[in-house]
C-alpha cells in the first residue's frame, strides 16, 4: 500500500512556516524532493572528433602555456554534458590535453586521481610522474597518482594529445575538497628515477621487502593499496586484448575486456573512485542499464551506442558519455576498439552498484 502524504502537516500555519525560516528549518517532505535533482539534466551526448580537433588546434594557436595563470598552465578542451557544467558528468571530468613542440606543462600535484591516454604521441613526448620519464606512445595509459608530482614535456617537432581523465568533479563538487593543490617550486621536476622503475616494482615480481609476511604494510600494499605511477604499454595491451578474442568467449555487454588494474594489487580498480577497460567489440552487444555513469573514448573503428532512444554514432577518437540507468548496448560497424570509463568503484564502495539486463 502506497504511503500517504500528511496533508496535514503540508498545510502548515503561516506562524509555523515562519519560525522554520527564522532558525534555517525545513520539514522533511519538501527537502526530501530537493535531493537527487542536481543533476536533473544530465543526458547521452557525444563530442565528435572532428570538432574537439578543431577546438584544441584554435587553443593551441591562441594561448601558449607559459601565457596561462599559475595553476592552470594546462591547455585543455573539455567536453561539457548539458546536464553538468563543468565536466562529462558529476563525477568523471575528461579533457583532451595539448602541449606544442618545445614546451612543457608546468609540474604540480593533487588530491585528485588522473591519468593519461595517449592520442598522438611520440618517444619524445614525455610525462613525468614521481621522478621517472614516462614516453607517451599512442594508446598508452599512464597513471598520475594522488598527490605525485607530475609534469609534461614536448622535446619532440609534433604536437603531442591525449586524454586527461580525473575524479574532479567528485572530489571538488561532491567532496568539496578545494585545499588539494600546490605548485612545483621548478616547472620541470628533477627526473631522479631511471624508465622503467616503475614497472619493475610492480611486474611479476615484486620487492621482497614488500611480499615479506611479517612486513609492515607499506602504501602500496593491501586490497586499498594506493595506485602506483605506471604505464601500461599499448603494445602489451592490444596483444593481450587480440588473444582474448582468439580464445574466450565475449561478454554480452562488453564483448571482449581487459581491466586496467591496479599494479600494486594486480586487481581493478585503476583507481578508488574510478574504472577503465579495453573493449573489443565485433559484434552487437546485449542491452543493459546500471547506476553508473560509463563514458568511452573511440580508439578504433566505428558503430553506435544506442542509449534510451537516443542513438549516438560515432567513429575514431570520438567521445561519448552514457547517464545512469539508460538502457544501453553497443553496435560495432565491423570491429571496434573502445576506453571504457566509469565511476562504478565509488557505486560498489557503499554498496549501492545495480545493473540488469531490461
Amino acid at each position: 500500500m502506497a504511503e500517504q502524504e500528511p496533508k496535514e502537516l503540508l498545510e502548515m500555519s503561516t506562524d509555523t512556516e515562519r519560525l522554520l525560516e527564522e532558525n534555517d528549518l525545513r520539514p522533511l517532505w519538501e527537502v526530501e524532493k530537493d535531493f537527487g535533482n542536481q543533476f536533473g539534466g544530465f543526458e547521452a551526448d557525444i563530442w565528435k572528433w572532428e570538432d574537439i580537433q578543431a577546438s584544441i588546434d584554435a587553443i593551441e594557436q591562441d594561448v601558449p602555456i607559459a601565457d596561462l595563470p599559475p595553476g592552470f598552465q594546462r591547455r585543455v578542451a573539455v567536453p561539457v554534458n548539458t546536464g553538468y557544467r563543468n565536466a562529462i558528468s558529476n563525477t568523471i571530468y575528461v579533457g583532451v590535453q595539448t602541449v606544442s613542440p618545445g614546451e612543457t606543462a608546468p609540474a604540480h600535484r593533487h588530491g585528485a586521481n588522473a591519468l593519461r591516454f595517449t592520442i598522438d604521441g611520440s618517444e619524445d613526448m614525455k610525462t613525468v610522474v614521481a621522478g621517472e620519464e614516462f614516453p607517451m606512445r599512442d594508446n598508452d595509459l599512464i597513471t598520475t597518482p594522488q598527490w605525485e608530482w607530475h609534469d609534461h614535456v614536448n622535446d619532440g617537432d609534433e604536437t603531442a594529445a591525449w586524454l586527461d581523465v580525473l575524479d574532479l568533479p567528485l572530489v571538488l563538487d561532491s567532496l568539496n575538497a578545494r585545499n588539494t593543490f600546490e605548485n612545483h617550486e621548478l616547472d620541470r621536476q628533477p627526473v631522479t628515477k631511471s624508465q622503467g622503475y616503475w614497472e619493475s616494482q610492480y611486474g611479476r615480481a615484486r620487492p621482497f621487502e614488500d611480499t615479506k609476511e611479517d612486513g609492515i604494510p607499506g602504501p602500496f600494499e593491501g586490497n586499498c593499496a594506493a595506485t602506483p605511477p605506471y604505464r601500461f604499454s599499448w603494445k602489451d595491451t592490444l596483444q593481450t586484448l587480440r588473444q582474448r578474442a582468439d580464445n574466450d568467449d565475449p561478454d554480452p555487454h562488453d564483448g571482449y575486456s581487459l581491466s586496467y588494474v591496479n599494479p600494486a594489487t594486480g586487481q581493478p580498480p585503476l583507481f578508488p573512485t574510478m574504472s577503465f577497460r579495453a573493449q573489443l567489440l565485433q559484434e552487437e552487444t546485449d542491452p543493459h542499464f546500471h547506476n553508473a555513469v560509463d563514458a568511452y573514448f573511440v580508439i578504433e573503428g566505428e558503430g553506435a551506442t544506442h542509449v534510451g532512444d537516443d542513438v549516438l554514432e560515432w567513429s575514431e577518437r570520438d567521445i561519448f558519455v552514457i547517464p545512469p540507468d539508460e538502457i544501453h548496448h553497443h553496435d560495432p560497424d565491423g570491429e571496434a576498439i573502445l576506453l571504457g570509463m566509469t565511476d562504478r568503484p565509488v557505486f560498489e564502495a557503499f554498496n549501492f552498484y545495480a545493473e540488469a539486463e531490461p
